[in-house]
C-alpha cells in the first residue's frame, strides 16, 4: 500500500464521525430525544435550567427545537430536544444517558421513537439478531515473535511520520509506518495493547497485527492522556472544553465501549496526571486544597460518598503493589509534619511517621510496593544548610518499621532497583558528583555497598529487571554514560552519546536506547541501541527524530517457581540460542539465508518423494530381474560366478640396437 493510500485510509477512519452526519432520509421523529430525571423548576429558574441543558446537549449537534412540559407552574421533570439529524440524536443518547447532573439528578435519555418500540414488545421470545463481530486481529501478536523481539515506536521528520519497529541486533525491522499518524506525540498503554495517537478532535487507539483503529474518543483540543493500569479506562485532558455547569476539561472514558464515564473540572495541568490510579485500577484519587478525593470504578463515584479532609496535604501516591495510599502534610505551628499510610477502601491508617524541621518531602515507591522511601529535606535547629533524610518504610513487615539514611550533600537523583532491595543516589555538586549504592537488608540495617566519586551524571536509569543501571549525564552534561553492574558494583563500560536527551530501557532489560530528540536539540538527531553491558550495536540516524518509546509487555503468567526452574535448566536451551546467535551474526544477508533455507527444504522434499517412489517400484524391479534383488550390492553372493577376461590391447617391438 502506498503512503498516499495509507494516509487516506487513516484520514477516513478519523473522519468517520464527520461522515456519519451526512443527511439521510427520515421523518423527523428519529431526531427527537426524551431526557428524563431533569430538575423540576418554576419560572424563575427555568431560563438557567435551559442554559445548562443546552450546554450539555449542544455538543452532540445543533438543537433546532426544545420543549419543557409544565404542570402546576413547574416543569414536569422530562424534556424533548430535536436535533438536525438522527445521527446527532443517537450520539446524544450514547453519551448523555446516565449523565450525573448533581447528587439528585442522573439523566435517562432515549430516542422518541423508542417508546413505540418498547410499547409494542411481543410477549413471545424472539432470538436477538446477531451483531457483526469486529475482528481487530490478535491484540497480543507481538508477544508471539519466535525471536522474542520487542517493538518500539519512532516519531521522525518533526512529527510528519511515525513508524513501529521490531528490535533486532543488526538493524530495526519495520512493522508499520504511516504519514501524519499523530499530530503531536504517541503513548503506549501500560500493557502494550494499544497505541494512542493525538488529533485536534480527540484521541485514537490502534492495535492488532495491522494496527487497525480500535476506538476513538472525541475531546476537542486534547493535550494529555493517562491510562488506568488495567487498561480498562483512559483519561484525557483538554483546556478548551471546560464550563462551570458542564465539566469537560478531564474526561474518563471506557476503552472497550468508547463511552464517557465522567467529566471533571481542572484549573491547571501542571502536575499531570491529575488523577492517580491504584495498582489494580479499582480506585483513582485526586488532591485539591485540604482534600483528598478517592473515586471507585466502575461507578466513578466518590468512595463512601465523601472526600477525605486533610488540612495542608501536599502530595500523595499509591503503592504499586497494594491498595495503600501514602500522603504527607507539612508542619503547622507546634504540630509536626507527618507521613501517613492508609489502607483502602477501609481508610484505616496503618502507619504514621512524624517529622520535624521539614522543608519538603518526595515519595518514592519500589516497583513491587515492598518499600517506600520518603526523601525528607530538613533544616536542623542551629544550622543553616539543608540535610536530607531517606526514611525507608518496610511495607512487608509487621507494624511497618522505618530506617533512616542521612546525607548532608545536595541530592541530584534517587531511584529504587525495580525488582530488588537496592537503591542508588546521586549526590554532591558538579564537578564532584558521587553515586552511592545501598542495600536494604533483612536484619533491619541499610548497608552502603559502594560509592563512585567524580561521576558525570544527573540521571539514574535502572534496568526493568534490576541489577544493571545506566548513569547518564543528559543534555548539559553532553551525554556521558556509565553502565554499572550492581551485583558486584563494577562499571562495565564508560561511553558518550553527545547531547543525548533521553534514555529508554527495553522491557526485558537486554537493550537500552539513548537518543537526541529534535524537540530538545535541532542537530545530531538519532537513536543509538546498546546492550545492557554498554556495547554499541546500532547508530540509527533519522531526519528530525523526535521520540522513541518501547512497547510495554504485560506481566508474565509464569509463577516464581516456574521462572526459577527455567533459569536452572537454561543450559538445555543454550545450544539453540547459540545457533541462532551465530546465524544472526553471519554476514550473509537475510534474503540469501532465506533462499538457501528454501532450497534446502525443496531438496529435502524431493529426496523424500524419490525414496518413496523407489520403494513403491521395488516389486516391479524384482519381477523384471527374475526375482533377483539388486537393491543391495551384497545380495545373492552365493549365485555369483567369477570369470577372468583378458583383452589384447597393443604390442610394440623395439630392437636393442636402436637404443645404442
Amino acid at each position: 500500500m502506498t503512503a498516499v493510500a495509507q494516509g487516506s485510509l487513516c484520514s477516513l477512519e478519523l473522519l468517520e464521525d464527520v461522515l456519519r452526519e451526512r443527511p439521510q432520509e427520515a421523518d423527523g421523529i428519529d431526531s427527537v430525544i426524551v431526557v428524563d430525571n431533569v430538575p423540576q423548576v418554576g419560572p424563575e429558574r427555568l431560563e438557567k435550567l435551559k442554559n445548562v441543558i443546552h450546554k450539555i446537549f449542544s455538543k452532540f449537534g445543533k438543537i433546532t427545537n426544545e420543549f419543557y412540559p409544565e404542570a402546576d407552574g413547574k416543569t414536569k421533570g422530562y424534556i424533548f430536544l430535536e436535533y438536525t439529524s438522527p445521527g446527532q440524536a443517537a450520539e446524544a443518547v450514547k453519551n448523555a444517558d446516565g449523565y450525573k447532573l448533581d447528587k439528585q439528578h442522573t439523566f435517562r435519555v432515549n430516542i422518541f421513537t423508542d417508546f413505540d418500540k418498547y410499547m409494542n414488545i411481543s410477549d413471545e421470545w424472539e432470538t436477538p439478531e446477531k451483531q457483526p463481530f469486529r475482528d481487530f486481529g490478535n491484540l497480543r501478536h507481538w508477544l508471539e515473535d519466535p525471536d522474542c523481539r520487542d517493538q518500539y515506536s519512532v516519531i521522525f521528520e518533526s512529527g510528519e511520520r511515525t513508524g513501529i519497529f521490531s528490535n533486532d541486533v543488526k538493524e530495526p525491522i519495520l512493522v508499520e509506518e504511516r504519514p501524519r499518524w499523530t499530530e503531536t506525540y504517541v503513548r503506549w498503554s501500560p500493557k502494550g495493547t494499544y497505541l494512542a495517537t493525538f488529533h485536534q478532535r480527540g484521541i485514537a487507539l490502534w492495535g492488532g497485527e495491522k494496527f487497525k483503529q480500535i476506538q476513538r474518543f472525541s475531546h476537542q483540543g486534547v493535550q494529555l492522556i493517562d491510562f488506568s493500569p488495567c487498561e480498562r479506562y483512559v483519561v484525557t485532558f483538554s483546556p478548551l472544553m471546560d464550563t462551570k455547569e458542564d465539566p469537560q476539561a478531564i474526561i474518563i472514558w471506557d476503552i472497550l465501549t468508547g463511552q464517557k464515564k465522567r467529566g471533571f473540572h481542572c484549573e491547571s495541568s501542571t502536575h499531570w496526571p491529575i488523577f492517580k490510579w491504584s495498582h489494580d485500577g479499582k480506585f483513582f484519587a485526586r488532591m485539591t486544597q485540604d482534600t483528598l478525593s478517592i473515586y471507585e470504578t466502575p461507578s466513578m463515584g466518590l468512595l463512601d460518598k465523601k472526600s477525605l479532609k486533610i488540612s495542608g496535604i501536599k502530595d500523595f501516591s499509591w503503592s504499586p503493589g497494594d491498595n495503600i495510599i501514602a500522603f504527607w502534610v507539612p508542619e503547622d505551628k507546634d504540630i509536626p509534619a507527618r507521613v501517613t499510610l492508609m489502607q483502602m477502601p477501609s481508610r484505616q491508617e496503618i502507619r504514621v511517621r512524624n517529622l520535624f524541621n521539614v522543608v519538603d518531602c518526595k515519595l518514592h515507591w519500589q516497583k513491587n510496593g515492598d518499600y517506600l522511601c520518603v526523601k525528607v529535606d530538613r533544616t536542623p535547629k542551629g544550622t543553616q544548610g539543608v540535610v536530607t533524610n531517606f526514611e525507608i518504610f518496610r511495607m512487608r513487615e509487621k507494624q511497618v518499621p522505618v530506617d533512616v539514611v542521612e546525607m548532608k550533600e545536595s541530592i541530584i537523583a534517587f531511584a529504587w532497583e525495580p525488582n530488588g532491595s537496592k537503591f542508588a543516589v546521586l549526590h554532591g555538586e558538579s564537578p564532584r558528583i558521587n553515586v552511592s549504592f545501598y542495600h536494604v537488608k533483612n536484619n533491619g540495617k541499610i548497608e552502603l555497598i559502594k560509592m563512585f566519586d567524580k561521576q558525570q551524571a544527573n540521571s539514574i536509569f535502572w534496568s526493568p529487571q534490576g541489577q544493571f543501571l545506566v548513569l547518564a549525564g543528559l543534555r548539559s552534561m553532553n551525554g556521558a554514560l556509565a553502565f554499572v553492574d550492581t551485583s558486584d558494583c563494577t562499571i562495565m563500560n564508560i561511553a558518550e552519546h553527545y547531547m543525548a536527551s533521553d534514555v529508554e530501557w527495553d522491557p526485558t532489560g537486554r537493550y537500552v536506547v539513548t537518543s537526541v530528540s529534535w524537540w530538545s536539540h535541532k542537530v545530531d538527531n538519532a537513536f543509538w541501541v546498546w546492550t545492557f553491558q554498554g556495547r554499541l550495536l546500532q547508530k540509527n540516524i533519522k531526519d528530525r527524530f523526535c521520540q522513541l518509546l518501547w512497547r510495554p509487555r504485560p506481566p508474565t503468567l509464569l509463577s516464581q517457581e516456574q521462572i526459577k526452574t527455567i533459569k536452572k535448566d537454561l543450559k538445555k536451551y543454550s545450544k539453540i540460542f547459540e545457533q541462532k546467535d551465530r546465524l544472526s551474526q553471519s554476514k550473509a544477508s537475510k534474503e540469501l539465508v532465506d533462499k538457501r533455507r528454501t532450497m534446502q527444504e525443496d531438496y529435502r522434499k524431493y529426496r523424500e518423494d524419490a525414496l518413496k517412489m523407489y520403494q513403491e517400484q521395488r516389486p516391479l524391479r524384482l519381477q523384471l530381474r527374475g526375482g533377483v534383488d539388486t537393491d543391495d550390492l551384497d545380495s545373492n553372493v552365493d549365485d555369483w560366478e567369477e570369470e577372468t577376461i583378458e583383452f589384447f590391447i597393443n604390442e610394440e617391438i623395439i630392437p636393442i640396437g636402436d637404443l645404442a
